[in-house]
């Protein structure tokens, strides 16, 4: 009990030193514990992907469309469950910075492929009734003030011209994981209006999602599925959804990389800060130190003090930056909007901190609490004054 006093008494010292050091540590913990949610953010669509899920797509780029009659050789390979036709539409609202995911979909095979969109019967009926309906996301309801029955218009870009949807529907979904930041339309409409527009750009297909019978067979599927096309017009390649999402990460996987050291860097600087408060709280109390050994306290003892009171400095501050992070978490998940549509704090991200917090405890103070443990008595009394 004495023991734990005296660690506290020694840390409240010099309460500015402290009060400094703790702040450090506050800032450092609570920005390590953003900058992983930001990759946990970037990893998202790879984690949330199913496995019974697969993307047909051409195989020499995912910007060159296949053709519609695709649908139903695909549809007829053995193991495939259904199939759904989905383009990616790339429309600007208002402004570009009013960027959101939009895709042109089968919206039956599509909507049963992902249970974990939650939609009222209602909602979906009077989707299926317009032709320029649209189902969107809960997030992205709120975020730009949408209720149903509003009509969103929207810039064409890959599809030229301009459009009009009317909103039908707000999914939810099943859990605070699910991306709700997602806009749906009816892909024969946008068929059907690039017949008027542009004929030679209809009846084509940006990738087939295909829905597998056994998650087991899903590997044999796909080599099914590419070997119909193989030495054709236009050959596929078909994969996993996570292996699809993947392959998306790894084109910015650069700012992946660079974001995780940022976040260890910041944990060395502070590290080094944390280490050099310790280096100079044991210095000035090498005579202490000496005059407890002259009492007969063990140089364990002595040692103990300064990895008692480093542990208890980094435990405080990682556990203000840890309470920090979910509230600044929610702030920044705001501000971003649906650039990171499903932004959280998770479990894991705490258990590194605290790791973190551990190893910057133990570490600032091996070499202090060394030398004070060597240090002899008739040495540690010359420095006192």
């Amino acid at each position: 009990m004495h023991f734990f006093k005296l660690i506290l008494r020694n840390g409240l010292r010099h309460k500015l030193r402290t009060a400094l050091t703790v702040l450090g540590l506050v800032v450092a913990f609570l920005s390590f514990g953003l900058l992983q949610s930001i990759v946990d953010a970037w990893y998202h669509g790879a984690e949330a992907a199913a496995p019974n899920r697969l993307i047909t797509r051409n195989a020499v780029s995912l910007t060159v469309f296949l053709p519609l009659h695709y649908r139903e050789k695909i549809r007829a390979v053995e193991g495939v469950k259904s199939v759904a036709a989905v383009n990616w539409f790339a429309g600007v609202y208002q402004e570009p910075r009013n960027f959101f995911p939009q895709f042109a979909i089968d919206p039956v095979p599509y909507f049963a492929m992902y249970p974990e969109y939650k939609l009222g019967e209602d909602e979906f009926r009077a989707f299926m009734r317009d032709r320029k309906g649209a189902i969107v996301g809960r997030k992205l309801a709120q975020n730009f003030g949408w209720k149903v029955g509003d009509v969103v218009p929207l810039k064409g870009t890959i599809f030229p011209g301009n459009w009009e949807f009317a909103v039908r529907g707000i999914y939810d979904g099943a859990d605070a994981k699910t991306d709700t930041s997602l806009f749906f339309f009816h892909w024969t409409y946008l068929n059907e209006t690039m017949k008027q527009r542009f004929p030679l750009r209809a009846n084509q297909v940006g990738i087939f999602l295909v829905e597998v019978a056994d998650v087991d067979r899903a590997a044999a599927v796909s080599g099914e599925v590419d070997k119909q096309f193989r030495n054709s017009l236009a050959e596929t390649l078909t994969e996993t959804e996570q292996a699809f999402q993947i392959g998306f990460v790894k084109q910015t996987e650069a700012i992946v990389i660079a974001i995780r050291l940022v976040s260890y860097v910041v944990i060395f600087i502070i590290l080094a800060v944390m280490a050099n408060t310790m280096a100079m709280t044991a210095r000035e109390r090498l005579g202490e130190y000496a005059t407890l050994k002259a009492l007969g306290f063990s140089p364990a003892y002595v040692a103990g003090l300064i990895f008692g009171e480093s542990l208890v400095l980094a435990a405080f501050g990682c556990a203000i930056g840890i309470g920090l992070t979910f509230p600044a978490g929610d702030w920044f998940a705001g501000q971003m909007g649906t650039l990171f549509p499903v932004f959280e704090v998770s479990d894991q991200t705490v258990v590194l901190q605290m790791a973190c917090a551990l190893a910057v405890g133990v570490l600032a103070a091996i070499l202090p609490a060394h030398r004070a443990a060597r240090v002899g008595i008739v040495e540690g009394l010359r420095s006192i004054g």
